[in-house]
């Protein structure tokens, strides 16, 4: 049984679990290359600096598998004497072994952190997390280097791996955290949906994004024919995609729902894209209101100027709309050649969009209340009329607006997982 949809998940997860030692102030460091996006997880939630800690296991030279100690940066090398005693291994062989895998830390170390120093882990309570662990040879190497590097106090966190390694470990750590010791364990990739190799360009981007700190805020003017449209766009650092919002009747980009949603998609690392369909001049007609051709349109010219931003053009983009909103974002999205990769629709009205749902291809989550009894039937509709991915959730005790307590922190972590899986 899978445990874990990816290693963001699994990170998210274990962060929960750590949440007691965000007062510690402690360092997080993962271990390249899987390691790493759980680890920059769990540093966002504890608000620590991220960093990697390269090590290279010392192999025994007639027999690599054996670990006879490790080496990481700054020189420093920890040995098992008792190994090193009972293979027979010279001091010269030590130190030609040592020479090889020095050589790759600083490699690694050069390729993942480029000019930035390392983060110091003196006197510091240091979080060395990995994405599973099978032997645990290379997390037992890099919780001995953290101590060589004057660490205070060291937490191994995984969220999987067999429990006889755990306890093998717990005599390594000062504390070994683990959310799953499964029975039955081969291999740490069968207790994930998605384990797709990391590459070492997504270490180096979480690395850089969590080293940039706060997001970029920026307030925008978009020209849309005879009008101009305002906005605001924040880009997180490190960001895997960006959500445009196209809110409802009635509503504005300062609506404080749109702007809740916007902040947990922010926090999961999308850039948003907040702003306003219509002119306030405009906005006073209801009949362009509810002109559904005409808000798409301008939607999908919000879509193309976003594409030939610099900050953001190579990002995935998605909608997320409300009520008339969503029903401009349905319509947006059958256009021929439409750029957007996934809609959540909240308390939309995509009947409004007729016939054109047929032509929706980008995967669509349809979010209702509950209680938003007449909304609801027509998404029931709707979600038989679309011939995409698509999937209707409904909120219980919801109505159209979500002001139920609970209610929109539900909405909002559906359209998280949404995108994050299809961005």
């Amino acid at each position: 049984m899978r445990v874990f949809r990816n290693r963001r998940d699994a990170g998210r997860r274990l962060a929960a679990r750590l949440g007691p030692l965000r007062d510690d102030e402690p360092v997080v460091v993962g271990l390249p290359r899987g390691g790493v996006p759980v680890a920059a997880e769990v540093a966002a939630a504890l608000d620590a600096p991220l960093d990697v800690i390269v090590v290279r296991k010392l192999g025994v030279p007639f027999q690599p598998e054996l670990g006879m100690g490790a080496v990481g940066e700054d020189g420093v090398r920890v040995l098992d004497a008792e190994i090193v005693r009972i293979a027979g291994v010279s001091p010269a062989e030590v130190d030609e072994v040592e020479d090889r895998e020095r050589l790759e830390v600083e490699r690694r170390a050069r390729r993942f952190r480029g000019h930035r120093p390392a983060v110091g882990l003196a006197g510091r309570t240091v979080v060395v997390v990995d994405d599973g662990l099978a032997t645990g040879s290379t997390a037992r190497a890099a919780v001995e280097v953290a101590r060589a590097h004057g660490a205070r106090r060291v937490v191994l966190a995984v969220p999987v791996a067999p429990a006889d390694t755990v306890r093998a470990l717990g005599a390594v750590a000062d504390e070994v955290v683990c959310l799953e010791t499964p029975a039955g364990f081969s291999a740490v990739g069968q207790w994930y949906e998605d384990f797709t190799q990391t590459s070492d360009a997504e270490v180096e981007r979480l690395l850089d994004a969590a080293a940039e700190g706060e997001p970029r805020v920026r307030e925008v003017t978009i020209p849309v024919g005879a009008v101009e449209l305002s906005g605001e766009l924040v880009v997180p650092p490190g960001a895997a995609g960006v959500v445009v919002f196209a809110h409802g009747s009635g509503s504005s980009r300062h609506s404080p729902r749109n702007r809740y949603v916007a902040e947990v998609l922010q926090d999961e690392g999308l850039a948003t894209l907040l702003f306003d369909l219509l002119t306030p001049d405009e906005e006073v007609d209801r009949h362009r209101v509810f002109d559904v051709e005409l808000l798409g349109r301008r939607l999908v010219t919000v879509t193309e100027w976003l594409a030939a931003e610099d900050a953001i053009r190579r990002l995935p983009i998605g909608y997320f709309g409300a009520s008339t909103g969503a029903a401009a974002a349905l319509w947006a999205a059958a256009e021929p050649g439409a750029r957007v990769r996934a809609i959540v629709s909240r308390g939309g009205r995509p009947d409004l969009v007729g016939p054109r749902l047929a032509h929706v291809r980008a995967p669509t989550l349809l979010v209702v209340g509950g209680d938003d009894e007449v909304v609801l039937e027509r998404n029931r509709a709707a979600a038989a009329a679309l011939a995409g991915e698509h999937r209707l959730e409904v909120v219980a005790g919801a109505t159209h607006l979500f002001e139920e307590p609970g209610t929109l922190e539900a909405a909002a972590r559906l359209a998280a997982d949404w995108f994050l899986d299809r961005l």
